[in-house]
């Protein structure tokens, strides 16, 4: 009877001696006319097994020829001490079965490098690559460690729902949910499409974040955090912009601006600390053939303090800097990734969490400072990304919330239970937002958002 399938991580750890079984993909197949020897892959880790096949075995030649590239096999046979360098073990194979085959003709992940672009176009295929296998790979071990950090801070997860008739951050990019035929939409008196027949008796959208849920929660659990897709209709066609993303929303009751920066930096420290500890051959692969760098890198934001600024001295930095940026810099300006990371790389040459922004180019719900002309918002700039994290005091006062959404001519239509938290009980409190992705175009150093996620959503592409 043929061993038990192993996982092929476990079985580049074992000791030689014993009969295994592999089951995987074959990346690799080379020899002569009397042995083969085949790469084997089953994505638990980044290396492959080498599968030594000789002819001289019960092997017909059919079998030989329909092991190519792509296919997938089980091996059975002896776990030795490997001969040739670059792995302790191989399998000296016994018996294989070929569950698919793979044409080479038609494959299109040959042995030979794939531009990005290529991949993109091949999505249900391209997590075969070990550049996709290791960002892949990483995105869960960085999925894990964010539920564990918060879970050990005694944190709770609050799912907020993804349909909202609320828009948190007042672009109006959002994404219309609906049931109606939209070759016949029913209208009411005024000619207006009557959304009372729609499903939910309104109109509604994908939601642009979970926040004002989330804070909903933390006056209520105290500290929380959602873990979701979030869905924003910018068009916005850039290598740091996604459709359809993930992101971490932490809300905590009776936390200041200054508890919620110390939170940020202990968290992404944590972050980026757990992939060196867990992502180790992963990480090196990427270092090795992506970004010379990203290791370094990564070590360096662990040992260093974050920087602290206002937006005012920062102003003053990017002034006094000589530097032709694209965009001018004056006060009032929403700052550009090439500003921040001016400050990140350039003059600092650390991360970099900004306060007090003008309260002209930040959202409704940020703390108003004394000074009637900023808020308490915190931006964390990392190197090559700019904005990771942006977050904010929020404003609990009554009067004052209500002001600035009737400053900004804001609907409260849908805003009464928001406002309804300051009416009963309101307490200080903060949040941020970390986009999962852009952590992830952090901790594998790869240069678009579309390649670390497996399925990207983009203007004009929503295939696979």
């Amino acid at each position: 009877m043929a061993s038990k399938r192993e996982r092929i991580v476990e079985l580049l750890a074992k000791a030689p001696g014993t009969e295994v079984t592999a089951k995987g993909w074959v990346r690799t197949k080379r020899g002569n006319k009397n042995i083969s020897f085949i790469a084997l892959n089953d994505g638990s880790t980044i290396n492959n097994i080498q599968v030594v096949c000789d002819h001289s075995g019960n092997f017909s030649e059919e079998l030989l020829k329909s092991i190519t590239t792509g296919a997938c096999l089980a091996v059975t046979g002896d776990l030795v001490e490997s001969q040739g360098s670059g792995q302790k073990v191989e399998i000296l194979a016994k018996s294989i079965e070929v569950y698919g085959t793979a044409d080479p003709e038609k494959y299109p992940l040959q042995k030979k490098g794939h531009s990005m672009e290529f991949l993109r176009e091949i999505a249900h295929l391209r997590p075969r690559t070990n550049t996709f296998g290791a960002v892949l790979r990483i995105r869960h071990a960085m999925a894990f460690a964010i539920h564990k950090f918060f879970n050990d801070k005694g944190f709770c997860y609050l799912h907020t729902p993804l349909i909202t008739a609320s828009d948190a951050e007042g672009a109006g990019a959002m994404f219309q949910v609906t049931t109606l035929d939209l070759e016949n939409t029913p209208r009411n008196e005024e000619g207006k499409i009557d959304y009372t027949q729609d499903f939910f008796g309104r109109h509604t959208s994908l939601t642009v974040s979970g926040q004002l849920e989330g804070e909903l929660g933390a006056m209520a659990l105290g500290n929380i955090y959602t873990f979701g897709p979030t869905f924003r209709a910018e068009n916005s066609n850039t290598p740091r912009h996604l459709a359809e993303f993930w992101m971490i929303e932490p809300e905590m009751a009776f936390y200041e601006i200054e508890d919620n920066m110390d939170l940020a930096e202990e968290f992404i420290k944590y972050l980026v600390q757990y992939a060196l500890d867990n992502c180790a051959d992963d990480l090196q692969f990427l270092n090795n053939m992506f970004d010379k760098e990203l290791i370094e890198r990564l070590k360096s934001v662990i040992g260093t303090e974050f920087v602290r600024l206002t937006y005012t001295e920062g102003i003053k930095i990017l002034e006094a800097s000589g530097e032709k940026f694209e965009y001018p810099v004056h006060w009032g300006v929403d700052l550009q990734s090439e500003h921040e990371r001016y400050l990140v790389e350039k003059h600092f040459k650390k991360p970099v969490i900004l306060t007090d922004y003008p309260k002209d180019i930040k959202a409704f719900y940020m703390k108003q400072n004394d000074d009637g002309k900023t808020v308490r918002a915190m931006d964390v700039l990392f190197p090559k990304i700019g904005e990771i994290i942006g977050g904010s005091e929020r404003e609990s006062s009554y009067e004052k919330l209500t002001n600035r959404i009737e400053e900004l001519g804001m609907d409260t239509t849908n805003l009464w239970w928001y406002i309804d938290t300051r009416r009963f009980g309101t307490a200080p409190h903060s949040g941020f937002g970390l986009g999962f992705e852009r952590l992830l175009l952090f901790v594998t150093g790869m240069q678009n958002i579309r390649d670390v996620i497996p399925f990207p959503r983009t203007p004009k592409t929503a295939e696979f």
